[in-house]
């Protein structure tokens, strides 16, 4: 990557972390209810996980009818609001083959967090549970990653090895542990998250905020507590 576009897309990331925060706050407050309570994350082992080429992480079943884009930061409150009011419901619908999910993963929190690299260090643990391929086991992860295990903004976040220790819990084998523990895919997270930076703001004309989910290149309206049961009639 030349240093111009690493400017450039550092540029966008800098535009962006206004809107992010305001978003962020936005989120925080909202006291919906949690969908589908009870049914938990991913289940069925017909769903796989498959990390993309430009760092994108796909979540489903191959016959899925539908797939979406969800933006997110793993340190992001407002993107916890979602996964912790929306994942359960989300789950569901991966688990029929009504959805598949790809996950554009950025890292604008990062300056946020106490190590000033956290959302950089997730993003890598989960590409490297998703390259193992297994749907539940990336969807557990994922899920607690977002919601009980997230840490706050500007507080302790997780070391690689607590990070790695999740994902054992989800049932990770010791190699994708290893993975983790060991930062091999941080430089290439980081990356990616800069990539996935630049085609939020692209999306959205400049300026983004996460979470962001996309219909194709329909934004989702995630104010309307139905819009998941809308994407899938």
């Amino acid at each position: 990557m030349s240093s111009a576009t690493t400017y450039a897309l550092g540029a966008v990331a800098l535009v962006l972390i206004v809107v992010i925060v305001i978003a962020a706050i936005r989120w925080g407050r909202d006291d919906a209810a949690v969908r589908n309570d009870g049914y938990g994350s991913v289940r069925n082992e017909a769903v796989h996980s498959v990390l993309e080429q430009n760092g994108s992480i796909l979540l489903g079943r191959p016959d899925a009818k539908k797939t979406i884009d969800i933006f997110e930061d793993p340190l992001c409150p407002g993107c916890g609001s979602l996964e912790r009011i929306y994942g359960q419901e989300i789950a569901q619908k991966i688990d029929e083959g009504a959805l598949a999910v790809r996950y554009r993963l950025v890292n604008f929190l990062d300056a946020r967090s106490r190590s000033k690299d956290y959302s950089t260090r997730a993003i890598a643990a989960n590409q490297c549970v998703a390259e193992a391929g297994s749907g539940p086991i990336y969807s557990k992860f994922h899920t607690e990653l977002f919601t009980t295990k997230r840490p706050s903004e500007g507080g302790a976040d997780l070391s690689n090895e607590e990070l790695a220790a999740i994902a054992g819990d989800a049932g990770a084998a010791e190699s994708v542990r290893q993975c983790i523990a060991t930062g091999a895919k941080v430089e290439s997270a980081r990356s990616s998250a800069m990539a996935q930076t630049a085609a939020l703001g692209a999306a959205l004309g400049g300026s983004a905020a996460t979470p962001a989910v996309f219909d194709g290149t329909t934004k989702v309206d995630t104010n309307d507590e139905n819009w998941v049961v809308s994407l899938t009639r």
